[in-house]
């Protein structure tokens, strides 16, 4: 789960980002409780308001709920919520501009559908 940070994007998205693929990778099920804040800042020699912000976040996208004194744990339908919320950002950011490209180029969808799956076969 511990990643080196990047220091060109902040850090309690970065925090953010690493708890959902831990839960879209199937690392952290749902009901299973998520590092500590403690652990966070002292892995990452970060302030606990940094670490707070990430964790609301996924708190108010349902993500993560807190359960007082305890910590945070991964909320029930959050797999599904992230997958949902990354299918869609797949969709925006990846499939429209490839779509634009093979339009100024030519390229069918058939000729798309052959590409992905001569990829497909190489993995």
């Amino acid at each position: 789960m511990w990643r080196i940070l990047d220091e060109n994007k902040p850090i309690f998205q970065q925090i953010k980002e690493m708890i959902e693929d831990e839960v879209v990778n199937g690392n952290l099920k749902e009901g299973e409780q998520v590092p500590s804040t403690t652990q966070l800042v002292s892995h990452y020699k970060i302030n606990p308001a940094t670490v707070l912000k990430g964790f609301n976040q996924l708190v108010d996208a349902g993500v993560l709920y807190k359960k007082r004194g305890v910590g945070m744990f991964v909320a029930e339908g959050a797999y599904n919520r992230l997958k949902e919320k990354r299918k869609l950002a797949f969709k925006e950011e990846y499939m429209r501009s490839m779509l634009q490209e093979a339009n100024r180029l030519g390229i069918t969808i058939e000729e798309i559908k052959t590409m992905i799956d001569t990829l497909k076969g190489d993995e």
